[in-house]
């Protein structure tokens, strides 16, 4: 940007100073960008404390969400829209998730990215991704395989196999997601949106996400498509998916499978019209089948990765020029 400079008199000290004049053919920050920052580049007072703000409200999610899954059992009882507490401990992760895609974005745009601000956002996925989801599995489980009040949560000290099983689920994918977000803080070279295009392993909120959604649709089958006419040993039966589905989200947390960041990859730029054609006929099956389909979409993206590393093809060798023949 071209500036040149011109005197201006101060009217209270009667004093010339020199102020910079921007040339009218130069180029100016627009739009958010430009809104929250002054000139030379330097962010507004107060702008730079939002991405941790996310971060927190990310790590009060999960929080609220262990909150709400300890009340499963519960009969009656307040809760947000008179939900049930697993409805509400499922859609508190995707809320979390929500504010976890944006505390990176918020950094980058406010230019306050920081080692703080990477460690304090693993901290907060280790509890909305990491442990509210195992919980909620483990206490949907309990309401179905515990005692008859539905009270009390499966554990190591259970009397069957089966619940110290899920138990030992519950505890693996915890151990998986701390390890995931350690080594992608190891391993990230960059905090630009180019180096984070790729993920070595499943992402915490993809996993949190996958068990999260089963959850949701579980509940929204029992308690509102089929609530008066509940086919016998629905719930107890298809509530096993959810801890199998729990083991194998941490395994491939842990596994070095590729996958793709979904918001850098396919949500920003240029996209081609069939690309906004498909995506907007997903967008027009949720608003009818909103459970169905955040599950199918999780699940898809979970099995994303195996499915391509199956299908991709191997890397063509070429021969090195020293060893071909004249």
């Amino acid at each position: 940007m071209r500036t040149s400079r011109s005197k201006v008199i101060d009217p209270v000290t009667d004093r010339a100073t020199e102020r910079p004049h921007h040339d009218a053919a130069a180029p100016r920050t627009r739009g958010v960008r430009g809104r929250l920052r002054r000139r030379g580049g330097r962010a507004l007072p107060g702008v730079k404390v939002l991405p941790t703000v996310a971060t927190l409200a990310n790590l009060v999610c999960g929080f609220a969400a262990i909150y709400y899954s300890a009340r499963a059992g519960e009969v009656g009882g307040p809760t947000p829209f008179g939900w049930h507490p697993l409805t509400v401990a499922g859609v508190l992760v995707f809320l979390g998730m929500a504010f976890d895609a944006v505390d990176g974005s918020l950094a980058r745009l406010t230019r306050s990215t920081s080692d703080l601000g990477a460690q304090l956002d693993s901290l907060a996925d280790v509890v909305t991704f990491g442990v509210a989801p195992a919980f909620m599995m483990l206490r949907l489980v309990s309401v179905y395989y515990g005692p008859d009040d539905g009270t009390a949560i499966l554990g190591p000290d259970a009397g069957n196999l089966y619940a110290r099983l899920c138990w030992s689920v519950a505890a693996i994918y915890i151990c998986c997601t701390a390890l995931r977000l350690a080594r992608f803080n190891v391993e990230s070279t960059g905090a630009g949106e180019d180096d984070h295009l790729w993920f070595k392993g499943l992402p915490s909120p993809g996993a949190g996400g996958a068990v999260a959604s089963l959850t949701l649709l579980h509940q929204h089958l029992v308690l509102v498509t089929w609530k008066d006419a509940l086919p016998a040993g629905f719930g107890a039966t298809s509530s096993l998916i959810i801890p199998a589905t729990t083991l194998l989200c941490a395994l491939a947390m842990v596994g070095k499978v590729r996958y793709p960041h979904f918001v850098n990859r396919y949500l920003k730029g240029r996209k081609p019209l069939a690309g906004v054609a498909a995506a907007m006929a997903v967008v027009l099956l949720s608003v009818w089948w909103f459970h169905e389909a955040l599950a199918i979409a999780m699940t898809a993206y979970a099995l994303s990765g195996p499915a391509a590393a199956l299908f991709r093809r191997p890397p063509i060798e070429v021969p090195d020029a020293a060893h071909r023949r004249p």
